[in-house]
Parts: structure tokens; C-alpha cells; sequence
């Protein structure tokens, strides 16, 4: 179904893996969604197809202006451009809070979590997530 979705379909001659890596490769993204932005702008509007949507929700890497100006460039640069760049940005109500806390505690919503250090160990965590290894939350727990 996921397959089906971003536009791969089965073919007999073609297994799905491979369509999976073309398109993860593919030289053009019609869409493109950056929860990191570890990449400059343009980078990311490189891969981005003329009339491609880029969807930002991090902001991260940047400090003062910089971080301002990173959140607003976008925005600014939307209206000039073929491509549709959008930040992500939400307003939480209470009626959402209190249904995501009652999920978390039916135990229908679990966070992933990947791997647990010790805070003696903070920087072999820190390293772990700084080489793009984690696949869900890394805790750091305080000992005693």
C-alpha cells in the first residue's frame, strides 16, 4: 500500500526493492519532506522537481539570524519560485493533547526507542545519532 502511494508499482521483470531504490534515487523528487535540514536550501531544491513541494520542519544547524533567516528564506522565496516550499508549523490545541496522552497511556502510542546510554556515555550516544545510525529515539539515562 505504502508502494502504491509514493507512485511504485510490481512489475514481474522489476522486484519492488529495486523501484524503492530508484525512486529513492531518483534525480527529481516531487516531494520532498526535510524533518532535519542538515542540507543548504539549494541543495534541497536541486533534488526537488520544477514543480515539486518542499516541506521544512526543523530548522536545526543555524544560531540568531541564522536561525531566523533559515525559517523565513523559504517563505519569502516561495512565491518567486515554481516550486512550492512550505514550512511545517502547527498550533497545539488542548483537545489534541489530551487524545495524544490518552493513546500514550492505553499503549496504543509507544516512542521507538533505538538504543539506551548512560549519561557516562553521552558521547558515544551523541556520536551514534551524529552518523545518521538511529532508527528512533536515543535516551540518555542518568545512573544511581
Amino acid at each position: 500500500m505504502v508502494a502504491q502511494t509514493i507512485g511504485i508499482r510490481e512489475q514481474a521483470n522489476s522486484p519492488l526493492a529495486e523501484q524503492v531504490h530508484a525512486f529513492l534515487h531518483a534525480k527529481h523528487l516531487l516531494l520532498i519532506l526535510d524533518n532535519v535540514e542538515n542540507r543548504s536550501l539549494s541543495d534541497v531544491r536541486r533534488a526537488l522537481a520544477l514543480n515539486g513541494t518542499l516541506v521544512l520542519n526543523s530548522g536545526t544547524g543555524a544560531r540568531g539570524m541564522g536561525m531566523l533567516v533559515r525559517l523565513v528564506k523559504p517563505l519569502v522565496l516561495s512565491p518567486f519560485a515554481r516550486q512550492n516550499l512550505r514550512r511545517y508549523l502547527v498550533k497545539p490545541n488542548h483537545a489534541d493533547l489530551v487524545f495524544l496522552k490518552e493513546l500514550a497511556e492505553s499503549g496504543k502510542l509507544r516512542p521507538v526507542v533505538d538504543k539506551t546510554y548512560p549519561l557516562r556515555e553521552t558521547a558515544a550516544a551523541l556520536a551514534y545519532i551524529e552518523g545518521g545510525h538511529a532508527a528512533g529515539k536515543v535516551v540518555i539515562t542518568i545512573d544511581g
